[in-house]
């Protein structure tokens, strides 16, 4: 389905300010997304399978070398631990589970275990199953595919014109390149950015046009968490309604799209992220994220469920009119081991479940480490923020 709207007129949404004229923007395209997607949701859970020590100089990510932050470190998860998260996150509500990594590809031996890894999971999960693993050969796409993997997350991140300003060692041709493995291997595509990197709004609309121009199955709204000690460590958080108004705007152009609230959704939205599902979101990210908090499974169900939007499984969860890329025997009819497992659990005595789900939490699964030395960024950017606290600080410093 082609844009509902103009760059023009996009362009002219995204100068609304007053509230009455933001909130007819909004039931505009809850009204998109209602025709497309009904009352379905499509919730993605995640697991960072290997974290720190990238090469790369991305602006917004704390786990660049180039980055005058402490480094999230583990290294890449066995299989079995892959399935254990995705598990935890099937039982918390999940339709779907990613396998994420740092960098823009993987040893040969990480990506076996990201193949053994995706195995594991569609055998003994009913989840849909996606990676984020960096670029890709055709060759490695279709080995995901053999494996189970249905769809492949890899963002643009931002405008092509504006792309310089966040990455110059990854290379914006380089991202399509992958995306373009990704179609040839017949898997779905989930392509997304970051939102308040310091792009124009004239970027913005370019941004949703070329996601136009892409297609992907999904697109991930992320907003920008400034992380400290990154090249926009000192940036300002998006106001909740300015962010609002863009997922609405980007709803509009991109009607048939799977959006997916992820990043920085707490810190920049905060209370208004029902009103962000009205504006046109099919589902979140669910839990923690790659090194950052999130709401919990709880609090994000009872979200969508207060719009009177339905987060049970259900075919296809809202991808029809997109097909589901599962054949043969991964064609989702294996048990359901952990609703048996509830089903069957003695409750404790205070009443509650016998089951302790541990979803994916970055603040005491993750060892920050303290850089030895930073070298100075390609761009010749400072790196800013230094002192400014977190939420995952927050956490670490009472788990400790």
């Amino acid at each position: 389905m082609p844009p509902l709207i103009t760059r023009e007129e996009a362009t002219l949404l995204g100068e609304l300010e007053e509230l009455a004229d933001v909130e007819a923007l909004i039931e505009r395209a809850w009204k998109a997304r209602v025709e497309n997607f009904g009352d379905s949701t499509d919730m993605c859970s995640l697991v960072n399978a290997k974290s720190g020590g990238c090469a790369e100089d991305c602006g917004f990510c704390a786990q660049s070398r180039y980055a005058d932050a402490d480094t999230p470190l583990h290294a890449m998860m066995e299989p079995e631990q892959i399935l254990e998260h995705a598990r935890a996150a099937e039982e918390a509500g999940a339709h779907r589970f990613c396998m994420v990594t740092q960098g823009q590809g993987l040893s040969k031996r990480d990506f076996e275990k990201v193949v053994e890894g995706a195995k594991l999971v569609a055998e003994h999960t009913n989840l849909k199953r996606c990676v984020s693993i960096g670029h890709m050969s055709p060759t490695r796409a279709k080995a995901l595919k053999e494996a189970g993997i249905q769809r492949v997350h890899h963002n643009v991140e931002t405008a092509e014109s504006y792309y310089p300003e966040v990455s110059s060692t990854v290379r914006y041709e380089g991202r399509l390149r992958t995306i373009d493995a990704v179609k040839e291997a017949g898997l779905e595509t989930c392509v997304g950015g970051i939102l308040n990197l310091g792009e124009s709004r004239e970027q913005r609309v370019e941004m949703a046009f070329q996601l136009s121009e892409i297609n992907p199955t999904s697109v991930p709204i992320n907003l920008l968490n400034p992380r400290p000690g990154t090249k926009f460590g000192d940036r300002d958080y998006m106001a909740p309604l300015e962010a609002v108004k863009w997922i609405a705007i980007f709803r509009l152009i991109l009607p048939e799209a799977l959006f997916r609230l992820c990043g920085g959704r707490v810190e920049n939205i905060a209370e208004l992220q029902p009103l962000a599902v009205k504006a046109g979101i099919n589902g979140v990210m669910m839990g923690n994220f790659l090194t950052t908090l999130g709401n919990t499974p709880e609090e994000d169900r009872q979200m969508f469920e207060d719009l009177g939007l339905n987060v049970g499984r259900q075919e296809d969860n809202g991808a029809n009119p997109r097909p589901d890329n599962r054949s043969g025997w991964l064609d989702g009819d294996t048990p359901d081991f952990i609703g048996e497992h509830i089903a069957t659990s003695t409750p404790k005595s205070d009443g509650t479940e016998a089951f302790e789900v541990r979803m994916w939490d970055p603040a005491s699964q993750l060892k920050f480490e303290r850089k030895r030395k930073v070298p100075p960024r390609p761009d010749g950017a400072p790196n800013v923020g230094l002192d400014r606290d977190t939420r995952e600080r927050e956490a670490a410093r009472k788990v400790a």
